[in-house]
C-alpha cells in the first residue's frame, strides 16, 4: 500500500511589514463576515485571560475556527511602565496540530479591530453614503476610516483630537482616499451632522470622550477604546440612549469594560438591548429597525477576528511568496492509546 510521502510544509513567519504588504480591507471584511455568519459554540472562542503583575500583563485570546481549518491564539505582552508591547499569533492545523504560521500580530490587531468596526457600521448605519465623525487621530482612528471607506462611500470625515498637529497629520495621511476632511476643535463639534461616530481614543484621565447628550437620533456609535475595567470612553447617558448595543464578546463587554461598569453603577440597565455581533452579522438578530434609532457597537476584541484576519494574511502570503519559511517546526506529540 502506497503512503503519502509529501513533506509537510514548514511554518511561515510573517513580520509586521509582511502582514501590511498582503493585507486587503475588502478581503478582510469578507473573511470576517464569513466567520461571524457561521454558528459557533461558545467553547470555540472562550473569554480572554489576563495575567498581571505590577505594570506587566499578558493577555491571551484563543479560538478554533468553526470551518474546521485552523485554530490559534493571540498573545499580547505588555510592560505598561516602559510603554512597550508585543503581539504574537500562532496558527495551527486542526487535523494535524502542526504549526502552520507564526505572525507578528501588531498590525493585525489594528486591522481586525477596524475592519470589524466597519462591518458592524455597514450593518447598523442607514443606507447610502455616510458622514463620519472620528474622535482620535492615531493608528486606530486612521485604520477605521480606511476600513469603512472600503465598504461604504463617505461624504465627509470630521476628526478631533486634542493636538492640532495630530489632526493635521490625520487629514494629510488619509488624503489619498479623496474624501472631504474637516478639522474640528472639540469632540462635540466633530459630531456635527455625522451618521457614524467612531471613538478611537481615550482621555488621559480616563474620563469619557463622548457624552450621550451629544448624540442625535439615527446615529451609529463605534466604541473600541474601553476594553478593561479601568478604562472609559462613553458616559452612562450614551449607554442609556442606545436602542441596541452590539458586542463582540457579550459577557466581557457587559462586565469587564469601564463604560458598562459605570453605567451599571449609575442604574442604567441594558436587558434586552445587548446582543452578540455574531447574531447581527449572521442574521439571527435584526440590526437597525427604525431610522431614528441610536445604535452602539462596543468592542473588546475577539479571537475570531484575529484568526480570520491572520489566516487571510497567511494564505495570501503563501500564494505571493512573501514571508520567511522557518527552518524547523514543533513536532506534534502522539497522545492517547497506542
Amino acid at each position: 500500500m502506497s503512503q503519502n510521502t509529501e513533506p509537510t510544509p514548514l511554518p511561515l513567519f510573517l513580520t509586521d511589514a509582511d502582514v501590511r504588504s498582503v493585507f486587503d480591507w475588502k478581503a478582510a471584511a469578507d473573511a470576517l463576515k464569513t466567520a461571524y455568519a457561521a454558528p459557533a459554540a461558545p467553547d470555540l472562542f472562550p473569554p480572554r485571560t489576563m495575567a498581571r503583575r505590577q505594570g506587566l500583563w499578558l493577555r491571551t485570546l484563543s479560538g478554533i475556527a468553526p470551518d474546521g481549518g485552523l485554530m490559534g491564539a493571540k498573545l499580547i505582552s505588555a510592560n505598561i511602565r516602559a510603554g512597550v508591547a508585543s503581539y504574537l499569533i500562532p496558527l495551527l492545523d486542526q487535523e494535524t496540530a502542526e504549526l502552520v504560521a507564526l505572525l507578528d500580530g501588531n498590525s493585525i490587531t489594528g486591522f481586525r479591530t477596524a475592519v470589524t468596526s466597519a462591518v458592524v457600521a455597514d450593518a447598523l448605519a442607514s443606507a447610502g453614503a455616510l458622514r463620519v465623525a472620528v474622535i482620535g487621530s492615531g493608528f486606530e482612528a486612521k485604520n477605521h476610516v480606511r476600513a469603512l471607506a472600503a465598504l461604504r462611500p463617505l461624504d465627509q470625515v470630521s476628526v478631533y483630537s486634542p493636538n492640532p498637529d495630530s489632526r493635521a497629520r490625520f487629514i494629510a495621511e488619509l488624503g489619498d482616499l479623496g474624501i472631504p476632511m474637516r478639522d474640528a476643535d472639540s469632540a462635540r463639534a466633530t459630531l456635527g451632522d455625522a451618521d457614524v461616530a467612531i471613538c478611537a481614543a481615550r482621555s488621559r484621565d480616563e474620563s469619557p470622550t463622548l457624552l450621550g447628550g451629544w448624540l442625535r437620533p439615527g446615529m451609529t456609535v463605534i466604541s473600541i477604546g474601553s476594553t478593561l475595567p479601568e478604562q472609559r470612553e462613553l458616559d452612562p447617558e450614551a449607554i442609556r440612549r442606545a436602542d441596541l448595543i452590539v458586542a463582540d464578546m457579550v459577557e466581557e463587554v457587559a462586565h469587564d469594560t469601564g463604560d458598562m461598569i459605570a453605567a451599571a453603577r449609575a442604574g442604567v440597565g441594558w436587558e434586552g438591548r445587548l446582543v452578540a455581533l455574531a447574531d447581527v452579522i449572521g442574521g439571527r438578530h435584526p440590526a437597525r429597525t427604525a431610522p431614528d434609532q441610536i445604535l452602539l457597537y462596543k468592542s473588546v476584541g475577539a479571537a475570531i477576528q484575529d484568526l480570520a484576519v491572520a489566516a487571510l494574511c497567511a494564505g495570501r502570503a503563501r500564494q505571493l511568496g512573501i514571508g520567511t519559511m522557518l527552518p524547523v517546526s514543533i513536532t506534534p506529540v502522539r497522545k492517547g492509546k497506542k
